[in-house]
């Protein structure tokens, strides 16, 4: 299925399906400054074949959904929590989109930012989520989930002025961040960094979604409430999100965990079976 833009409540959002729709929906949710097509089409078309009737999105302020308004402070957001929005708005836009497509409850998977999204949008509406998937996340804590200092100034960098530095800065980024222990296709993220860049960056909404993050209250006392088959997985080496967020996401959800050997931040296609097989065995229970 193409792209298609969708007026939900007071939103527009860009989304994507795949597979067929008498299948059980799964919401898909991406991360920071990250637009839905870093789900890989092909990790769709697997997750389609699975079972699910499979769909992606933009969040706000990235790719081709609403871009917002207002200036985000970092040390504002991390020292008083403010922000021109929260991981909590961004839950209910989620939420919004489910009610556009006529879906009343879904499986829901998101990884980085996009699992707080889902641990935020599994509080609010648990009623919505069939089952929650958390990937390479962590939950708000702040001794919890540290990144690296190197990971933490790539992602303070300055913004790239020239399409064939945004390329690079992401191909640079990707390797830094990613699971070294598995072999690193260069074309493939450079491919991902062109089509990104040609659908529309935003670098004021990656502050405000930044802003978001650092904002964000702690949710392990709301995740211990939730009573949703759960799924943890996480990468040994991560060096953005340390692996201590994804223990404490599943200590607080008391939910499956699923530690990779080596990797880090990022989904190489060699685990691809072994996370679609984990959705799919949570998903039947």
């Amino acid at each position: 299925m193409t792209e298609q833009t969708i007026e939900a409540d007071g939103i527009t959002l860009c989304h994507e399906s795949f597979g067929d729709p008498s299948a059980p929906p799964l919401l898909l949710v991406m991360g920071l400054a990250a637009p839905m097509i870093w789900w890989d089409d092909e990790f769709c078309v697997q997750l389609a074949e699975a079972g699910f009737h499979v769909h992606r999105f933009d969040n706000r302020d990235v790719g081709r959904s609403q871009w917002w308004t207002g200036r985000a402070s970092l040390p504002l957001a991390y020292f008083l929590r403010s922000s021109p929005y929260s991981l909590g708005d961004l839950a209910d836009d989620a939420g919004k989109l489910l009610d556009a497509l006529g879906i009343e409850r879904a499986h829901v998977v998101g990884t980085s930012m996009g699992g707080m999204i889902a641990q935020e949008f599994a509080i609010r509406h648990p009623q919505r989520v069939r089952t929650l998937t958390s990937i390479m996340s962590t939950t708000g804590a702040r001794n919890v989930g540290l990144p690296s200092p190197r990971a933490a100034l790539a992602m303070l960098a300055p913004g790239p002025r020239t399409r064939e530095d945004y390329v690079t800065q992401l191909v640079r980024t990707s390797r830094l961040i990613g699971s070294r222990e598995y072999p690193f296709d260069e074309d493939h993220f450079r491919q991902r960094a062109e089509r990104t860049y040609d659908r529309g960056l935003n670098p004021a909404g990656v502050f405000r979604q930044l802003a978001a993050i650092l904002s964000s209250r702690d949710r392990t006392a709301d995740l211990r409430r939730i009573s949703l088959p759960s799924l943890v997985i996480h990468g040994t080496a991560d060096p953005l999100v340390h692996v201590s967020g994804g223990r404490a996401t599943a200590r607080a959800l008391g939910a499956d965990l699923d530690l990779v050997p080596g990797m880090g931040h990022d989904l190489p296609r060699e685990v691809w079976p072994r996370v679609i097989g984990g959705i799919k065995r949570l998903a039947t229970r």
